[in-house]
């Protein structure tokens, strides 16, 4: 057996499975779903159709994207990395809530069962491909549900949250929904499916900045520009790899987001009153303070507010950019005097 498994690249490994292809299907998540809000966010401030419509389409691959993404990671054969795009479409779509880590676990489980069988067959066009397909499929009927009922219990916790007092509320909310958006499971559908609006909105927005402002200034010295967008306005997940060989690296964001949600809540009271998804996207091409904005908009036309004020803009600033920099930077700088943080623990691969 040891010698099949050999044979066939099938690794059973830490690395391998926890960071390698956490790593990777962060990146197909950016290829897709969040390159996709970008370009769609783009074209609704814009007005132009067509971006909305290619943002869309682009959104609507995310299962598919992840799944291959974690194929390539495995260095499955050909037929193994095709198959495993009807794979990342099931695990995501019966997911929920906690689809990109049901696609995580159910890809990896496909993909290795079909790399077991590939090449051992004279029809392996047609084994290697039912066998991927048929697994991972399965898997997801029976997995992929459970998998997102435990992301939206993380849901269920947070609306508990936002019965508590402003400041409590807005720690609690801000630190939980920021740690949603960085592991691999969707922060925006848990805020979309809680209608997570309101003040409680405005903390999870907070939450989700620290994560993804917080890991682009404190690793800029690592990643240079690249890292700064691709993590700044593209998603903090990236990092999730890095966070699983050295979880201290997380510190910095989440003593950030434990600052700004109470911030937001209690001084500057920024709510989301826009979609409930924007809540969960943080600076994710900037869908968060636009939500926020469009929020504004809506109720001074409504006349609910009178104007959009010079507090507002600080407010929306410090909570979304400066601060997150700020506090990341100083806390992370003090970890790595202390060696908790090391050289290259913050590379992007």
């Amino acid at each position: 057996m040891e010698a099949f498994l050999r044979r066939k690249n099938i690794i059973f490994s830490f690395k391998r499975y926890g960071v390698d292809c956490l790593g990777a299907m962060a990146q197909g998540l950016f290829c897709s779903l969040l390159i996709g809000t970008i370009i769609k966010t783009l074209g609704q401030q814009t007005g132009l159709a067509y971006l909305v419509t290619i943002g869309s389409y682009a959104a609507a691959a995310a299962g598919p994207a992840m799944a291959v993404s974690i194929g390539f990671a495995l260095q499955a054969p050909p037929l193994v990395l095709f198959s495993l795009a009807a794979v990342g479409g099931a695990a995501n779509e019966l997911g929920g809530a906690g689809g990109p880590l049901a696609v995580l676990i159910i890809a990896i489980l496909a993909a290795e069962c079909g790399k077991a069988v590939s090449r051992e067959t004279k029809i392996d066009i047609l084994v290697t491909p039912f066998v991927t397909v048929f697994t991972g499929v399965a898997l997801s009927a029976m997995l992929a549900p459970g998998i997102g009922a435990a992301a939206s219990s993380l849901g269920r916790l947070i609306m508990w949250a936002t019965d508590l007092q402003p400041f409590l509320m807005g720690m609690i909310v801000s630190v939980l929904v920021g740690i949603a958006l960085t592991l691999p499971i969707s922060s925006a559908a848990i805020c979309a499916a809680l209608s997570l609006t309101g003040l409680a909105g405005g903390a999870a927005v907070a939450g989700c900045c620290a994560n993804m402002v917080g890991f682009a200034v404190m690793s800029f010295r690592e990643n240079k520009w690249g890292g700064l967008i691709s993590q700044g306005l593209g998603t903090s997940m990236l990092q999730m790899g890095n966070i699983v060989k050295n979880p201290r690296i997380w510190i910095p964001p989440i003593i950030a987001s434990a600052v700004t949600g109470p911030a937001a809540t209690c001084i500057f009271k920024l709510q989301m009153n826009g979609t409930p998804v924007s809540s969960g996207m943080g600076t994710c091409g900037l869908v968060g303070p636009i939500g926020v904005y469009t929020g504004w908009a809506d109720n001074v036309a409504a006349g609910s507010k009178t104007a959009i004020t010079a507090f507002d803009w600080i407010g929306l600033i410090l909570i979304s950019f400066v601060l997150p920099a700020v506090i990341s930077l100083l806390v992370c700088n003090f970890l790595r005097r202390i060696d908790w943080i090391r050289e290259n623990d913050l590379t992007l691969s």
